[in-house]
């Protein structure tokens, strides 16, 4: 009796609720109409003229039927989004989809579509639907950009319905909303090799295999749950037992991009920030190497690493390469300013053992961390710094004497401990430093009568 009890009472709340959202909902026009029903009433009444009180109450009447018929109908009208892509690099547009349907068997009044956005995407896109026949539906779309990375909501849409007379108006907010990411700019990069790379394999892997023949297989016992097709029959006539191919794999080479994100190492803010470049410049190396078949993995200063990596990070020239850039991608799309003060959590990942190709974006230094990324260069097989020094990345391009690298007493440490550094002057491309550092290291390396640690 207590649940039936509480159910009614419940049912009684939610139908007064509805009828407190049904009469709020009235527009000046129907208020009027209700006004001037009441009074209408109540003339007819003083004056007693019975064809008064039936002017009254179609009066009074009228806004009330559109108030409950819309409030009715509005629960009957289907709202969904759709983006078109979902994954934006900055500085492009994306298309967002909006689809309303009918589900009644009524046809709609006039429909005003509303859908909330950050303002970083653009203004509040407003759209003005004519009536929707009983199971029809309507399309509409916008158009979305961004400058700066992140990952920004879109929604919930809001749905606002007006009866054909003006009398009522009512908002419907629907709970569903998606997310748009954008991700930094990737610049495609020239194929250069820096050393460290043929510690494994790289562009290398099918020159390799294809110079293996059959006689440079080293063959094993057969074990139980072997592939048959792997069995070695002249090894098997050989031996009198059966043998099979190791047929093992060489080592894939490895690179790991290094992104300094300590708040106290950048200086200003925006699209044009030294820090947005050092991201961008992250995420491009990442595709690179990805695309050169070399497993790659993202570290920042704090230790951490992409969710969902590997030991040995995200491997190449597979079928998940894609969904591995994906991931790093959307990493780097929220990546933020970190509290640390040192790159020693780094470091201490990095000396593991050998880290292959080591490519760092750094910010300021002072002598002591300074000191901390020359010995990361003990670490790695090849070793490619990019300094974004705050002083000189605030001035304009022309008021910068002369080239940057090799101008400041870090950078000089970083080279003697065997990294090829540049200094990033602001509005510089990747691609062209890139190209630099390879000019570089191939320069010491004759210097040095040798390919260079």
């Amino acid at each position: 009796m207590t649940t039936a009890g509480t159910g009614h009472a419940e049912a009684d709340q939610d139908e007064k609720s509805g009828i407190r959202t049904a009469l709020a909902g009235l527009t000046t026009r129907g208020r009027s109409f209700l006004a001037a029903g009441v009074a209408a009433a109540v003339c007819s009444y003083v004056l007693g003229q019975s064809d008064l009180l039936r002017v009254g109450l179609l009066l009074a009447v009228l806004p009330l039927v559109c108030a409950t018929v819309l409030y009715r109908t509005r629960y009957r009208v289907a709202g969904s989004r759709r983006l078109s892509p979902a994954r934006v690099p900055a500085g492009s547009e994306a298309r967002v989809h909006l689809r309303m349907d009918n589900v009644s068997r009524l046809p709609t009044g006039l429909l005003m579509l509303q859908d909330r956005v950050p303002y970083v995407l653009g203004p509040r896109p407003r759209f003005v639907l004519d009536r929707v026949e009983a199971g029809g539906r309507r399309e509409v779309s916008y158009r979305v950009r961004s400058d700066l990375r992140g990952r920004y909501p879109l929604g919930p849409l809001q749905l606002r319905l007006t009866d054909p007379f003006g009398m009522c108006e009512l908002t419907r907010s629907f709970s569903t909303y998606d997310n748009l990411t954008v991700i930094p700019r990737v610049e495609p990069l020239a194929p250069v090799r820096f050393s460290g790379e043929a510690k494994g394999y790289g562009d290398g892997r099918q020159r390799s295999l294809a110079l293996a023949g059959e006689d440079d297989v080293i063959p094993r016992g057969y074990r139980y749950g072997d592939d048959l097709r792997r069995v070695h029959w002249r090894s098997t006539a050989r031996y009198g037992e059966l043998m099979v191919r190791r047929e093992e794999q060489p080592q894939r080479a490895r690179c790991t991009v290094l992104l300094d994100t300590r708040g106290i190492a950048f200086q200003g803010a925006g699209p044009d920030a030294a820090f947005e470049w050092a991201v961008a410049g992250a995420a491009s190396v990442l595709v690179h190497m990805l695309e050169r078949g070399f497993s790659v993995r993202l570290l920042t200063d704090t230790g951490s690493a992409v969710p969902g990596e590997g030991g040995d990070g995200f491997a190449g020239a597979s079928q998940g390469s894609a969904d591995a850039a994906g991931l790093m991608m959307d990493t780097l799309a929220v990546i933020d300013h970190s509290d640390g003060a040192g790159l020693s959590r780094a470091y201490d990942v990095l000396r593991g053992g050998n880290e292959g190709l080591l490519v760092a974006f750094l910010g300021d230094l002072d002598e002591e961390q300074a000191a901390v990324v020359a010995r990361m260069r003990q670490r790695s097989g090849g070793a490619v710094a990019f300094v974004l020094d705050s002083e000189n990345w605030m001035r304009e391009p022309s008021d910068v004497p002369g080239p940057l690298d090799g101008s400041g007493e870090r950078l000089r440490m970083l080279r003697e401990a065997g990294w090829t550094t540049l200094g990033v002057p602001r509005g510089a491309l990747l691609d062209d430093l890139w190209r630099q550092a390879d000019r570089e290291r191939r320069g010491v390396a004759a210097a040095g009568g040798g390919e260079g640690p």
